[in-house]
């Protein structure tokens, strides 16, 4: 690589980490806290996945999902999930029109899915078909109906919240589902300091508001920028390493993995475990992967992945702590 392309490439690489800054700045002008929260559900966007919010009513879950959209002048849509909820109340239907002669044609009415952020409230309580009419669109991209498949606009997110203490009259999400999410965020409750400001700001006059940082283009355009950043050999292998530690049955799994756990995580978690870290890399001004990001983005993508025996479940343990246990035994054979 010339010198020339180099300091070219350093300059291209520092104002979008600078872009990504920004962008985080001002969703922090509204949403008190939650920058864990707020960064990861960044890291989700910029690497084009899904993203499953997890966390008590009242947290702020639908208002961060929505100032995302303001500050990226994303198409905001929101689908209000209930039981009750049938498939085609998300994707659209066929509608007849009839014309002054008699005649007859057909018209496809697109659905709230036709957005760019979809945020699906509260997707437990509704049926597993209602839930199953996501999984196209999650992973295609189009919605089929009526026999014709429509194209989703781009980019495409999907941002789905649970809760994860009121569990009657809802349908957990099945394993294959859940792995089409990218990142699986828990949403901690504020401290007490966060909990005055968040008070103070939505109980008096003025309320802030989220201003356009990007453009739906420029935000695409991040994501190849993050898809360029470089994967040294040893760390893509130590990255594979901590998926297949995640299953019971390989023999240089942590003990806990072997007692504890059901079944590991697939080929998915490997594959959102490089692009986050891709991802996280841009962010912090860096052209390579290092392992430190594969630390950190290992708890999200693995969260949701990792399945636990009901012995784990009975003694209250989390696959947050499964994945520790891998990481600290790989760090310590490196």
């Amino acid at each position: 690589m010339e010198g020339t392309d180099l300091i070219e490439t350093k300059a291209q690489l520092e104002l979008a980490s600078a872009r990504i800054a920004a962008l985080k700045d001002e969703i922090g002008r509204v949403i008190v806290g939650q920058q864990t929260v707020v960064e990861q559900l960044l890291w989700c966007l910029l690497a084009g996945g899904h993203a499953l919010l997890e966390g008590i009513p009242g947290l702020g879950k639908t208002m961060l999902v929505r100032t995302v959209a303001d500050t990226v002048a994303l198409q905001f849509s929101r689908i209000q999930f209930t039981p009750d909820l049938m498939p085609s109340d998300i994707t659209g239907t066929t509608l007849i029109d009839f014309g002054a002669q008699g005649t007859t044609s057909h018209r496809f009415q697109p659905g709230p899915i036709f957005g760019n952020l979809v945020l699906a409230d509260e997707i437990n309580r509704a049926t597993p078909k209602t839930q199953s009419a996501l999984l196209e669109a999650m992973q295609e991209g189009t919605v089929t109906a009526g026999g014709e498949s429509h194209q989703l606009p781009k980019p495409f997110f999907v941002l789905a919240t649970q809760n994860p203490i009121e569990q009657e009259g809802t349908y957990p999400l099945p394993e294959a589902q859940l792995d089409r999410f990218l990142l699986k965020i828990g949403v901690e409750y504020p401290s007490r300091a966060e909990l005055k400001q968040i008070v103070q700001r939505t109980t008096s006059l003025e309320q802030p508001k989220a201003s356009v940082m990007m453009t739906a283009a420029e935000l695409m355009e991040l994501q190849l920028a993050a898809k360029q950043m470089l994967v040294a050999e040893d760390i893509l292998d130590l990255a594979v390493k901590v998926v297949m530690m995640s299953h019971p049955g390989e023999s240089d799994a942590p003990d806990e993995i072997k007692r504890y756990v059901r079944f590991g995580a697939g080929p998915r978690a490997l594959q959102a475990i490089i692009s986050v870290s891709k991802v996280r890399a841009l962010t912090s001004g860096r052209l390579h992967v290092s392992w430190n990001d594969i630390c950190q983005t290992a708890l999200p993508v693995l969260r949701h992945r990792i399945v636990l025996s009901y012995e784990a479940q009975a003694m209250g343990l989390s696959s947050d702590r499964m994945t520790e246990a891998i990481l600290q035994k790989v760090e310590a054979e490196r």
